[in-house]
């Protein structure tokens, strides 16, 4: 192993837990399970290969936590019911036995939905549909429709199902939770000044757009309990819009992560496109340096982290606590046995892995590992 890299593979603890590594999975929405969002022994192989592979963490694929509005994709996995929840328990399993910790992460799609069994429309914070079409990959086809402005009553129903989703991955064996707040999905939508045009304490000012986010966080508190790892995943770009930056930059950084870092929260997963570049114009800090100063809790970076180098630097600097791979992990499954023993991780195969839709391939399941 490289001396400058050794930091990547120092010991970290949150909670009672403690992580092997500083290499998370990162979440990716892979399509794979039964229609009606029952995880699957197919998903079961895909989430152990990263805990063979030397991952300390993964953290999920985003899992829609009610049979109302939040489903996102046709095919994506839920944990809104106890059956749901039976499922995972075999994965969470499989995960442990290969020695890394399960984080789940709760989801709801919002305006950017594109294919919910249950519900004909969409709801979000205002009646504003997302920018460009939806994903084919994911099954999308065609522009988002305009969804309904949600009430007050809608609000509540979401926080209340965000938390009995937190319950069922708890008893699921789950070691934590990660709350989606980015990517332009429901809570992303609330923080996100296009996005949010309401009139009432939920929007407004950026403290009042976090507002919300605040509230589903105590309410998921509230049932998990405080020796339950829960974070918050943020980003500025979204899967429909990726180039959108906050407003006020570092400004608005402040005042979202610094809201954040008051809330009873235990990390703080921050997501660019580069996450060791300034994340709010030349000479600005990173997302991760931002979210670490104005936050004070534990970071996770991500985006386009796979060089070692860049990674160990974030580490060393105190800008970041772990690092998440995403497509270098669904390429590279064993990426830190890899980077331990100083070989060079594949690029990623975009068409290969996520086309014509992005369901878990054969020959993923198939491909050898790297002890």
């Amino acid at each position: 192993m490289n001396e400058k890299h050794k930091v990547l593979f120092d010991q970290q603890s949150l909670q009672h837990h403690t992580f092997k590594n500083r290499y998370i999975v990162a979440p990716m929405t892979r399509v794979s399970a039964a229609n009606n969002g029952i995880a699957n022994e197919r998903m079961k192989q895909y989430y152990e290969r990263y805990a063979k592979g030397g991952f300390s963490a993964i953290i999920s694929e985003g899992v829609y936590p009610d049979e109302q509005y939040s489903q996102g994709y046709h095919n994506q996995p839920g944990l809104a019911n106890e059956n749901q929840r039976d499922a995972w328990k075999p994965i969470v399993r499989g995960v442990h036995q290969h020695g890394a910790l399960f984080f789940a992460q709760l989801m709801h799609a919002g305006a950017q939905s594109q294919g919910n069994l249950h519900a004909k429309e969409n709801i979000a914070p205002s009646p504003v549909s997302p920018k460009n079409d939806k994903l084919s990959f994911y099954g999308g086809e065609g522009p988002f429709p305009t969804p309904r402005e949600m009430t007050h009553e809608d609000m509540e129903e979401v926080k209340q199902s965000f938390a009995r989703s937190a319950k069922l991955a708890k008893e699921a064996g789950f070691d934590g939770i990660e709350i989606h707040g980015a990517n332009g999905y429901l809570l992303d939508q609330f923080i996100t000044d296009y996005f949010n045009n309401r009139e009432d304490q939920y929007g407004g000012t950026t403290f009042n757009r976090v507002r919300y986010v605040l509230e589903v966080i105590q309410e998921v508190r509230k049932v998990v309990g405080h020796d339950y790892i829960v974070g918050i995943r943020i980003s500025q770009g979204k899967a429909s819009d990726g180039e959108h930056r906050w407003a006020l930059g570092e400004a608005d950084a402040e005042t979202i992560f610094g809201a954040l870092g008051n809330a009873p929260l235990d990390f703080i997963h921050v997501t660019d496109q580069d996450g060791a570049q300034p994340g709010f114009g030349k000479g600005s800090m990173s997302m991760s340096q931002a979210a670490k100063k104005f936050s004070g809790l534990p970071i996770i970076a991500n985006g386009q982290l796979q060089d070692p180098d860049k990674a160990a630097t974030l580490i060393q600097d105190e800008h970041a606590d772990f690092i998440s791979l995403g497509t270098s992990a669904l390429q590279n499954p064993d990426a830190p046995h890899r980077l331990y023993n100083e070989k060079e991780l594949d690029p990623f195969d975009f068409h290969s892995i996520m086309l014509p839709q992005a369901e878990i391939k054969d020959h993923e399941l198939k491909k050898d590992l790297m002890k």
